[in-house]
């Protein structure tokens, strides 16, 4: 090889070297200066419900902090599969986002054909807990779980849920297991829908959020027996818990998270994890969310991750002993 041959295939070398290395400092440049436009959120529910309304309030908090506009697009179908397929095909460059209730882990468990894996999706935060209360028909002469269950064991019963697969209809299906019921699963479109049917005694019991039960028992149209949470729930604190009232094994709620697709860069999770975490503690939405029952978190994207993998293990138990799947 020639002197001038030598050199110049050197040069290219290092041209190359230099291209690469300046390209990958432009792109953690692009990265740092996230976000530059538009965000967008996906929510899997319609308009107008908890999981949107709780969404639209922290988002409107975190857009002022990051100084760009946040945009919701509802799209709901499919027990929020819809909305996470779409996700999970969106490109991985930070400004499309996508809220999971605890329905992305339920669905992870009873359905085997998803039209995503999870490995399609990056943990973003836990924003959101949301305890399950155990609702009731007034036509029921139970005023507790253990009465409740006495109640129930001598007849056949029914529940509700807001839809095969949902957190309700496995906590339903584990709650008639632990208490030796014969209860029939009815699914329905929605709380909306469940509602009227429990205060009519057409189903007997429901485990639902706070938010559209609790009206109706203060209205002294239901009965609000006990809460799936850990904790009693401030919303209405005079209502045990399910682990208090003789059930320790369900102690199983709700939840809100936000993920995005895979591939999206580390440093702009960790900047939106942050910011999500900020705003979801901060007393203007913390006020908001005891109005609504709901419960205050903002974790890292490794807190989050932890609490699916842990959730996907609690249902596949429950599925597993009530023998539930969704596309036998």
């Amino acid at each position: 090889m020639t002197q001038k041959n030598y050199v110049t295939r050197r040069a290219v070398v290092l041209t190359g070297v230099l291209a690469a290395v300046c390209g990958l400092a432009g792109n953690n440049a692009r990265a740092e200066e996230w976000p530059t436009k538009t965000i967008k959120v996906l929510v899997p529910y319609v308009a107008g419900g908890p999981v949107d309304s709780v969404t639209r309030m922290l988002m409107e908090i975190v857009s002022k902090s990051v100084e760009q506009p946040i945009i919701i697009e509802n799209k709901p179908g499919a027990n929020t599969v819809i909305a996470t397929a779409q996700l999970a095909r969106s490109a991985p460059d930070g400004y499309t986002f996508g809220v999971v209730p605890a329905a992305y882990t339920t669905n992870q468990v009873l359905s085997k054909n998803l039209q995503y894996k999870p490995s399609d999706l990056a943990p973003v935060s836990h924003m959101v807990n949301i305890p399950l209360v155990l609702f009731a028909s007034v036509s029921t002469p139970a005023n507790s779980v253990k009465e409740f269950a006495a109640w129930a064991q001598t007849r056949p019963v029914s529940y509700a849920s807001t839809g095969p697969g949902s957190t309700g209809h496995l906590l339903g299906e584990i709650f008639s297991l632990a208490a030796g019921l014969k209860a029939t699963h009815v699914g329905y479109n929605g709380s909306a829908q469940a509602m009227p049917d429990l205060m009519g005694g057409r189903v007997d019991y429901f485990f639902d959020p706070a938010t559209g039960g609790m009206p109706h028992v203060k209205a002294g149209k239901l009965k609000a027996l006990a809460v799936s949470a850990q904790q009693r729930c401030d919303c209405a604190p005079d209502v045990p818990t399910m682990a208090e009232s003789g059930y320790p094994e369900i102690v199983q709620g709700s939840w809100i998270g936000l993920m995005a697709p895979a591939k999206t860069p580390r440093n702009v999770l960790d900047r939106f994890s942050a910011e999500v975490a900020k705003a979801v503690q901060s007393p203007e939405f913390a006020k908001k969310l005891k109005v609504l029952g709901f419960g205050p978190v903002g974790s890292t994207p490794e807190q989050f991750q932890a609490l699916i993998d842990r959730d996907v293990a609690a249902y596949a138990d429950i599925a597993r002993k009530a023998d539930i799947r969704l596309d036998r």
